[in-house]
């Protein structure tokens, strides 16, 4: 079996620990010009952040986020989790007094910063370096692919070879490194998941979240789902996939993710990933087996 995030939380920590999200109200250079004006084919107007507190000051996003959870996690210790956006995307003072307020609390045991590997400036860098010295920070990584014609296509914005440039920066600067690798891209194949999830392992990747490809309303590759360019992976297809790639994921690196999903009322497809108990419970049988 594989090392979940939970484990990983109680061996750094010695309790349970609950991810707040928030909103930091940043937005991505592939939005607002500097890249690109449209995001990647699949995020939508949320910005990966559909289950995001949002629209209020950090501390106040916070309490409110544990208020919905507090009947999850008896411990009372969280992780803020800046999760909508591109959270490195701003000026260094911006960031730190952002991210000083986040990890303000008590019960604030860390941080954990969703961002693309192309806005880690080295002095960007150089502020988690120091800050990661008072309570501990992992970057997240929207990688998604190793492969840059699927990436191309989906608008990323940015080769693989920059993604594997900030690995070893945020690695060098005593930092965790998270990826997040997506599943049923269109026009990738078993072969070319796998060699994703063997690439980042060889990288250096502190831990993988893996995504199921989910197709949400108002974005790019919801026209390209009902004009039939590709299709969804079925939970047996998923499954299958997954335990494959898993079984290239040492013990040593935390899966923090099984799959990922969409918010109900903005799915498109595939809709069995709507029930996301049952789709737990039958990918933990699965890979049980």
């Amino acid at each position: 079996m594989y090392r979940t995030l939970s484990q990983h939380y109680r061996s750094r920590f010695g309790c349970k620990v609950y991810k707040l999200a928030i909103d930091a109200g940043f937005t991505c250079p592939n939005r607002d010009g500097h890249i690109g004006t449209g995001g990647c084919s699949f995020c939508s107007a949320a910005g990966g952040g559909e289950f995001a507190e949002s629209g209020i000051s950090i501390r106040q996003q916070l309490e409110n986020a544990k208020k919905r959870v507090a009947f999850k996690n008896k411990s009372g210790k969280y992780i803020a989790y800046f999760q909508s956006f591109t959270n490195t995307y701003g000026s260094v003072s911006l960031l730190e007094q952002l991210y000083r307020e986040a990890m303000e609390p008590e019960d604030i045991v860390g941080l954990a910063i969703g961002t693309r590997p192309d806005c880690l400036a080295d002095d960007v860098i150089a502020l988690l370096e120091k800050l990661n010295k008072i309570k501990p920070i992992s970057v997240e990584l929207g990688l998604q692919t190793i492969h840059n014609a699927t990436a191309e296509a989906f608008h990323r914005g940015y080769e693989t070879s920059v993604y594997f440039d900030a690995v070893r920066r945020l690695k060098a600067a005593g930092l965790e490194v998270v990826t997040h690798i997506i599943l049923g891209l269109p026009g990738e194949t078993r072969e070319m998941m796998l060699q994703t999830t063997q690439e980042v392992i060889r990288i250096g990747t502190d831990g993988v979240k893996f995504h199921l490809l989910h197709v949400l309303k108002g974005t790019q590759l919801e026209k390209d789902y009902l004009t039939g360019i590709f299709r969804c992976l079925s939970l047996e297809e998923y499954a299958s996939i997954l335990k494959d790639c898993l079984s290239l994921v040492p013990d040593y690196v935390t899966v923090h993710r099984i799959t990922g999903d969409g918010a109900k009322k903005e799915l498109v497809a595939p809709l069995w990933s709507a029930d996301k108990k049952k789709v737990l419970a039958y990918l933990r049988q699965y890979l049980a087996d």
